[in-house]
């Protein structure tokens, strides 16, 4: 490391402030960004992830990542991974930052893989057009310089996607309850603060099932999703969480949240009490836009217009809820019956998506 610089990883509070605070100077002033909620990253590395720094020869942090591994994601992909992450830089560290990532790799891995925080299916990627348009909650935003830096650095794109945005233009049309062709009542259920953890359990079972054919997906643990949604239900639109049942059992599902981008940008990502409970208290102005978070059909059901029944029904809330604009996380390219939904929204591509592999 040359210049005086250091590569180290983060092993106390004060190393750990020094990573969080990266992203105010490297995106200070930059209301597209919307940066993790700390309270999340702090719990990663209570938890043990691996985070490091990297700092210039007077010990100011230009670069940050993690250096973590996923038995699942390596089973998934065939390839020892060593998985980078919450991945940020000032333009002169790049090429040091991604020169310590590779000499710090595990010797036993074959494969640097990201930006993931800290899976695939949970949250990463980088942005290669439309950068003109703010990011969101649960998607990634950054400078064009990015994409040159690890593409110089000779990562290449792996699982390249589409963030979507769609206008809420009207209510739609189609009854909540419908018959099959073999005569099966289909019906849409809505989300029920009163019974959310059931749901969860429910959304989680048919999550894991929807996606298991996709390359990067690993199944979702009940643990994992309970951290994934902590503090969800003072956020939740119950009618924007939908599940749709085929003669009684749950067969598809969809989940938006309303988008609540301009507030962390606002608090700098710091969704501590006094915030939250600023949020909470304000929610109402964080309901014109939303963001679809997932939606899947169980496979066997897959093709048989069961995912456009919820989505009649999602933009029927959508438009009586008042709410504007829907954004999508990202949606495979490989996947162009999801992204004929968006369009039948009368929606667009907002940003180009990708996460980067290289061997070592």
């Amino acid at each position: 490391m040359s210049a005086g610089r250091r590569f180290e990883r983060v092993v106390d509070r004060r190393g750990l402030r020094d990573f969080l605070d990266l992203t105010d100077r490297v995106y200070a002033g930059e209301p597209r960004f919307v940066p993790p909620p700390r309270q999340q990253v702090r719990r990663w590395w209570r938890d043990g992830v691996p985070m490091y720094v990297l700092r210039d020869g007077g010990g100011t942090v230009v670069g940050r990542t993690t250096l973590h591994t996923s038995a699942a994601l390596d089973a998934r992909l065939g390839r020892r991974c060593q998985l980078f992450g919450l991945t940020e830089f000032t333009g002169p560290a790049a090429e040091p930052l991604f020169a310590a990532l590779t000499a710090h790799a595990a010797a036993d891995r074959e494969l640097l893989f990201g930006p993931v925080a800290l899976l695939p299916n949970q949250a990463g990627g980088v942005i290669t057009s439309g950068h003109a348009d703010r990011g969101f909650v649960d998607s990634a935003w950054n400078p064009p310089r990015y994409v040159t830096a690890y593409e110089s650095a000779g990562f290449r794109r792996r699982f390249e996607s589409d963030t979507w945005i769609c206008p809420v233009t009207g209510p739609g049309d189609g009854p909540a309850t419908r018959i099959d062709t073999d005569g099966a009542e289909l019906r849409v259920h809505r989300g029920d603060l009163k019974r959310l953890d059931a749901q969860l359990d429910l959304l989680r079972e048919l999550l894991n099932a929807s996606f298991a054919q996709l390359g990067y997906y690993t199944e979702i643990s009940a643990a994992q999703l309970r951290r994934q949604t902590d503090g969800l239900a003072y956020l939740l639109d119950e009618s924007l969480l939908l599940y749709l049942t085929r003669a009684g059992r749950p067969v598809g599902f969809v989940l938006c949240l309303p988008d609540i981008s301009e507030f962390l940008v606002r608090v700098r990502g710091d969704l501590h009490p006094v915030n939250q409970l600023r949020l909470l208290a304000t929610r109402r102005r964080y309901r014109r836009e939303a963001v679809l978070v997932v939606k899947g059909v169980l496979p066997a059901y897959q093709g048989r217009g069961y995912q456009r029944i919820l989505s009649a029904e999602l933009r029927r809330n959508l438009h009586a809820g008042g709410y504007t604009t829907l954004r999508s996380t990202y949606v495979g390219r490989d996947n162009p019956a999801s992204a004929a939904q968006y369009r039948a929204l009368g929606g667009r591509p907002l940003h180009g998506y990708t996460f980067y592999e290289k061997a070592l």
